[in-house]
């Protein structure tokens, strides 16, 4: 099998645990690839992740070194991670899980599809977030204004000092802290949360990927919209963002662990 391994490159015991893990893997008569940023730090040669391609890669890491995997790979690989970080929702995999699982591992593996949104403005494709986009004011301590368009209704409109535009598999990350529900993977829906809402009354919504989804800031405060915390835009004043259900889904390993198992665990263990 054709394995990549990505590691956390500001973490020294990260490192250390991707040279040793590419050592037992290749032992188990597997090609192992290193990311370049990570095969530079251990003295090897790598490949970029726009060129990642395999059967698997394995992140070494936390949800941040998942989601930049997964938001600079050119094309979807499945993807499995070993928690290097803190609470790890991305990383189904603890360090002292990882030899042993990859001993017992056979050349087939089911994979879980993770639907992810595609944000644009004005026609122009801005890019994919497995977890969330936030629009956020330039400004500190200003508000924005928005609209909510659903099938080219208006929905909502409301103020706040920012708006979360977030997937499933987002709802336990952001946008849980931010208030919003713990929300089924399985499930394909567009989760919006307002960020400190001027009005109690503006709540959030889980609105179905069937459904057009447009948002509108009706202010000229200048603004920028963050996918995944990996890419950041800047808004044109009264921007017009559509969201969409990508046609590009997130792959990941599954090993078998419940997903709501998994949160329970998470949680009592924060």
């Amino acid at each position: 099998m054709r394995i990549v391994l990505v590691s956390r490159i500001d973490d020294e015991e990260a490192l250390r645990y991707t040279a040793s893990l590419a050592r037992h893997l290749e032992d188990l008569g597997h090609g192992v690839t290193l990311e370049a940023g990570t095969a530079g730090r251990l003295g090897r040669e790598g490949v970029p992740f726009e060129e990642i391609t395999g059967d698997l890669v394995v992140v070494i890491g936390g949800d941040g070194s998942v989601l930049l995997t997964i938001h600079r790979m050119r094309k979807q690989v499945p993807v499995i991670g070993i928690n290097r970080g803190g609470v790890g929702f991305l990383a189904d995999l603890e360090p002292e899980e990882a030899y042993a699982f990859f001993t017992t591992f056979k050349d087939g593996f089911l994979v879980e599809q993770r639907m992810r949104i595609s944000l644009y403005t004005d026609g122009r494709h801005l890019g994919d977030a497995l977890n969330e986009a936030v629009i956020v004011t330039e400004r500190p301590a200003k508000m924005l204004r928005f609209g909510v368009y659903v099938d080219e209704i208006p929905s909502e409109r409301f103020r706040a000092d920012g708006l979360l535009i977030s997937t499933p598999t987002g709802s336990t990350a952001y946008a849980m802290s931010a208030g919003g529900p713990i929300v089924d993977p399985k499930v394909e829906g567009f989760l919006l949360i307002p960020l400190a809402p001027y009005m109690l009354s503006s709540r959030p919504h889980l609105i179905s990927t069937e459904r057009t989804l447009e948002i509108t800031l009706e202010t000229e405060k200048p603004a920028h919209i963050a996918i995944d915390g990996q890419s950041i835009f800047e808004l044109e004043r009264e921007a017009k963002i559509t969201v969409r259900r990508s046609d590009d889904p997130a792959l990941f390993v599954d090993i078998g662990k419940p997903f709501f198992e998994k949160v329970n665990y998470k949680l009592r263990n924060l």
